[in-house]
C-alpha cells in the first residue's frame, strides 16, 4: 500500500473479547456488572467533572492491564467531528458562567462535559465487551439474580434471553452487511424521475426487510435446534460461576474510586455554593 493512499475504516466490534488474557479478562462478568452498575448510579446522580475524570482513570486503567490494542477501536467518521464542532458552536452561544473576558463559557463547557461523559460511557462499555465472553452473562445474571427467585421471578428466563439476545446481535448484523453488499451487487436501471428514485428506494427497503426477516428466522431455528441438541435452554444459564479473590478486590478498587470521586464532588458542589 502506498504512503498517499488512505486506510479503510475499522468497524466497531460489540460481543467480541479481544484474544488473549489477562487480569481483567479472568475477572468474573458479573463483577464487570456490578461495577458498570455502580459507575452508571454514580454518573447517573452527579455527572461532574471529578466523578468523569475518576471513571476514565479507570477505564484506562483497566484497557492498559487487558492490553486492548489501539486497532480495536472503531474509526471516528468525520461526519460526527462535524457534528461536534457544530454542536459545540452551538452550544457556545448559549454563554453563561464562567467568563472569559468578553467571553462566556458556560455553554460550552456543559457541552464538553456531555461528551466527556458520553465517551467515558462508551468506553466503559467497550471495556466489558472486549474482556467478556457472552457465553458468562448468563450465569453471572442468574446468579446475581439468585434473591430474586424469593419473589418468584423468573431470573433464569430473563438470563437465558438476555444470552440468546447477545449470541444473535454480532451474527444478525454481519448477515445484514452481507445482505447489504449483494443487495448494492444487483444490476438496477437508473430512474430517470425523481417518482422513479423513490419508487426505487421504497422498493430496496421492502426487499431488505422481507430478506432479513427471512435470514432471521433461519438463523433463530439453527440456534433452536443447537440449544435443544446440547440440553435445552437450562444449561445456558446452569454453568456454575462466581466470584474470586481477584473479583472481590476489583470491586473494592471501584468502591473506592467511586466513594472518593463522590466526596470530592459534594466538596468541588459545597465550595462552590458557599
Amino acid at each position: 500500500m502506498s504512503a498517499g493512499s488512505s486506510r479503510p475504516p475499522r468497524p466497531v466490534v460489540l460481543l467480541r473479547p479481544v484474544p488473549g488474557t489477562s487480569v481483567v479478562h479472568e475477572l468474573w462478568a458479573g463483577t464487570k456488572l456490578l461495577a458498570v452498575s455502580a459507575i452508571s448510579v454514580l454518573l447517573t446522580f452527579y455527572p461532574g467533572w471529578v466523578p468523569i475524570a475518576a471513571v476514565a482513570a479507570l477505564v484506562l486503567l483497566g484497557a492498559r492491564l487487558a492490553h486492548i490494542p489501539a486497532g480495536a477501536l472503531p474509526t471516528v467518521p468525520r461526519l460526527l467531528w462535524i457534528l461536534l464542532l457544530i454542536g459545540g458552536g452551538m452550544a457556545a452561544l448559549a454563554g453563561g458562567s464562567p467568563q472569559l473576558g468578553p467571553l462566556e463559557l458556560g455553554g460550552l463547557l456543559h457541552f464538553l462535559r456531555i461528551t466527556a461523559l458520553s465517551l467515558v460511557l462508551l468506553g466503559l462499555g467497550g471495556m466489558v465487551s472486549w474482556t467478556t465472553n457472552v457465553a458468562e452473562i448468563a450465569p453471572a445474571v442468574a446468579t446475581l439474580g439468585r434473591p430474586l427467585r424469593l419473589l418468584r421471578v423468573p431470573i433464569d428466563d430473563w438470563s437465558v434471553t438476555l444470552a440468546l439476545a447477545l449470541r444473535a446481535f454480532p451474527m444478525l448484523i454481519d448477515e445484514f452487511r452481507v445482505l447489504y453488499a449483494a443487495r448494492r451487487l444487483r444490476p438496477t436501471q437508473t430512474p430517470r424521475t425523481r417518482r422513479e428514485r423513490r419508487r426505487r428506494r421504497a422498493t430496496e427497503v421492502v426487499d431488505l426487510l422481507a430478506a432479513a426477516m427471512t435470514v432471521t428466522l433461519r438463523r433463530a431455528d439453527e440456534m433452536g435446534d443447537a440449544i435443544t441438541a446440547r440440553g435445552g435452554t437450562g444449561q445456558i444459564s446452569a454453568h456454575p460461576s462466581g466470584p474470586k479473590k481477584a473479583d472481590w478486590w476489583a470491586l473494592a478498587i471501584v468502591a473506592t474510586v467511586c466513594g472518593a470521586a463522590l466526596v470530592a464532588e459534594l466538596t468541588v458542589l459545597s465550595t462552590s455554593r458557599m
